[in-house]
C-alpha cells in the first residue's frame, strides 16, 4: 500500500513539479495539413504545455534551461532530404521566444524522455533555474510523404549558442558478432527475443500469435479514441492484429506490420517543470501540479550476452525499485504506460514483471501504444508522460501513475512514478540497480561455430513480404551459444515455412559469418 505523503506546504520550495504538458499532431489527411518540420511540431507542443499551466506569459521568461529528445534525423536513423536544424533545441526555443542559458540534447533511446526530465529536475532543485521545458518531435511521415510527391521543403536552419550534446549513447547495445549476422534493426532483434519467449512458454506459432494479438487489441482501442494519435484508425481485434494478410504482411517472424511500432508519424510532445516556489508565485493552481515520486534507470547486457535472450531483468529491476522508492504497489496505480514498440517489452514489464493482465481495466497504456498511437523514435514516452499527467489530474482521491520507457533492443529501461500527492525530490536512481545487474555473469557466444546445434530462437527477415535473411540463435552440443545465418536459398525457404524452434542444425564458419543448414 502507499505511504503517507507530506502536505504541499511542507515541501521544499526548490522541489520540481510538472505544471504543464502539451502534445501536437499533424495528420496527412487533415484539412489543416501544412507539412510541418519536427522543430515546428515540438514548438507547437511546447506552446501547448505553456498554455496548459495557465500562466504561460509569466513562465516563458523563467525558463533558463531546455532539454530536447533527439529526433531520428539526429540519431543517424533517418534521412533528412529537406535539411534539419544544426541545433534542434535552440531552433525550438527560438520559435517559442525562449532564450535559455543552457540547452541540452539527450542521447538516443526511448528512455530519454525520462532521463532528460530528471536532468531538468535536478537543475531546478539545485537552483540553476526556476523553470525548464523538455520536448521532442518527429516529422517522418511528412518527410516520406512530401518526398514521394516530389515536393521539397527547406528545414535547414542555424542557431548561435552552445548546446550540451550528450552524444548517441549507443555503446554496448549490440556486439560486432550480432551486427555481422544481421541483428541491426529493432524488428530483427525484438523478433529474436519474442520467439525466444515463445520457446520458453512452449507455444506454437499460431497460439503465440493469438497471445500477441490479445495483448495489443486493447491498445488499438485506446489509440482510436486518442485525438493525438498519428493516424485516424478503428479499433482492431486480436485476429486482425496477429493474422497475416495483404494489408498486414509479415515483417519479421513472428511480427505482422500491426505488431510493429508506427514510425511514420508527425507528432510532438513537451513537459513544463517548475520549482514549487516559482509555480506558487506564478499563480499556478496546485490542482495542476504533478510530483515526481521516483525515477530509475537500468541497462541490460548486450543481446547475445544475456543469459536468457527473451528476459528483461533491467526493466523488472527498474520498475521494482521505482515502486519501492515511491512506497506503492501496482495495485495503487491508477494509470500505466508501458513502452510498446513490440509485444515483448510489455510482456516482460507488465504481464510477467508485475502480474498485470492485458485486459486490466486501468489499461496498460494511456496513449494507445507505438503501433497504433505512434510516437515513434526516442520521444514516445514524452507523450506517455503527458497522457499520464492528464489522467491523474482527471482522477479523484489518491492517484499514481507508472511509466515504463524502453530504449535500444530491450537495452535501457527507465521507470517513472508520478502523482498529484506531494513528495520530496529524489534524483534518478541508477548505480545501485546497475551494480546488482552487472553482478550476474553474462554469456560469451562462440564467434566461429561448427558442428551441430539446437535452435532456441530465430527469425526470418522479409523484404516486402519475401524472405530475405534468416538468423538462428541456439546452443552447441557443449552448451556454447551460437548465432548463424541461413547457408543457402533452400535453408532460407525452409526457415520461412517451418518452425525452427528446437530444430537441429549443422553449423559452419564461412570466413565471415556462421552459417546453418537444417
Amino acid at each position: 500500500m502507499s505511504t503517507a505523503t507530506p502536505p504541499a506546504n511542507a515541501i521544499d520550495p526548490r522541489t520540481p513539479v510538472i505544471v504543464g504538458v502539451g502534445q501536437a499532431v499533424e495528420r496527412l489527411d487533415g484539412a489543416d495539413y501544412r507539412g510541418l518540420s519536427a522543430a515546428d511540431l515540438a514548438a507547437l507542443a511546447g506552446e501547448a504545455a505553456l498554455s496548459d499551466c495557465g500562466a504561460g506569459s509569466t513562465v516563458r521568461g523563467l525558463i533558463g534551461v531546455i532539454g530536447a529528445v533527439r529526433t531520428f534525423e539526429d540519431s543517424n536513423a533517418a534521412p533528412s532530404p529537406f535539411g534539419k536544424p544544426d541545433k534542434f533545441p535552440l531552433a525550438v526555443a527560438r520559435r517559442l521566444g525562449i532564450a535559455p542559458a543552457r540547452a541540452v540534447l539527450e542521447n538516443v533511446g526511448g528512455q530519454s524522455p525520462v532521463t532528460i526530465l530528471m536532468d531538468m529536475g535536478n537543475r531546478i532543485h539545485a537552483g540553476e533555474t526556476e523553470a525548464a521545458l523538455v520536448f521532442g518531435a518527429e516529422a517522418i511521415s511528412s518527410t516520406r510523404h512530401l518526398a514521394a510527391k516530389g515536393e521539397t521543403r527547406d528545414w535547414g536552419e542555424s542557431d548561435a549558442g552552445p548546446v550540451d550534446d550528450r552524444g548517441f549513447g549507443m555503446k554496448g547495445l549490440l556486439s560486432p558478432l550480432a551486427i555481422a549476422h544481421g541483428v541491426v534493426s529493432p524488428p530483427v532483434a525484438y523478433a529474436l527475443m519474442e520467439n525466444a519467449r515463445r520457446q520458453r512458454l512452449g507455444l506454437d506459432r499460431d497460439h503465440y500469435a493469438q497471445v500477441m494479438g490479445d495483448l495489443f487489441a486493447p491498445f488499438s482501442q485506446i489509440a482510436a479514441a486518442n485525438r493525438y494519435s498519428s493516424a485516424a484508425s478503428e479499433p482492431l481485434s486480436a485476429a486482425q492484429i496477429a493474422t497475416p494478410s495483404p494489408r498486414n504482411r509479415l515483417v519479421t517472424d513472428p511480427y505482422t506490420i500491426k505488431l510493429v511500432s508506427r514510425d511514420q508519424v508527425n507528432q510532438g510532445a513537451a513537459v513544463l517543470v517548475m520549482s514549487v516556489a516559482a509555480a506558487r508565485a506564478a499563480g499556478i493552481p496546485e490542482t495542476r501540479w504533478t510530483y515526481i515520486h521516483a525515477a530509475t534507470l537500468a541497462q541490460e547486457k548486450e543481446v547475445l550476452a544475456r543469459p536468457d535472450i527473451d528476459a528483461y531483468p533491467a526493466a523488472n529491476a527498474a520498475i521494482a525499485e521505482a515502486l519501492a522508492l515511491a512506497g506503492i504497489t501496482p495495485d495503487d496505480c491508477t494509470a500505466f504506460d508501458f513502452y510498446s514498440c513490440f509485444p515483448i517489452p510489455v510482456f516482460n514489464a507488465a504481464i510477467e514483471g508485475l502480474g498485470l493482465s492485458p485486459d486490466d481495466p486501468r489499461g496498460l497504456t494511456v496513449t494507445g501504444g507505438l503501433p497504433y498511437f505512434g510516437g515513434a523514435g526516442n520521444n514516445y514516452s514524452m507523450h506517455a508522460i503527458a497522457g499520464v499527467v492528464e489522467r491523474l489530474r482527471a482522477g479523484s482521491g489518491a492517484q499514481w501513475g507508472l511509466i515504463g520507457a524502453n530504449g535500444g533492443y530491450q537495452s535501457k529501461y527507465a521507470a517513472l512514478v508520478l502523482s498529484p500527492q506531494p513528495a520530496p525530490w529524489r534524483a534518478l536512481v541508477h548505480d545501485p540497480i546497475q551494480a546488482r545487474l552487472n553482478a550476474v555473469a553474462g554469456v560469451v557466444p562462440v564467434a566461429q561455430a561448427s558442428g551441430t546445434g539446437t535452435v532456441e530462437t530465430y527469425t526470418v527477415w522479409r523484404n516486402k513480404g519475401e524472405p530475405a535473411n534468416a538468423i538462428a540463435i541456439g546452443r552447441l552440443a557443449d552448451g556454447g551459444r551460437f548465432i548463424a545465418n541461413a547457408a543457402d536459398a533452400a535453408t532460407l525457404a525452409h526457415a520461412a515455412d517451418h518452425d525452427l524452434i528446437g530444430a537441429t542444425v549443422a553449423l559452419a564458419f564461412d570466413g565471415t559469418r556462421n552459417r546453418f543448414t537444417v
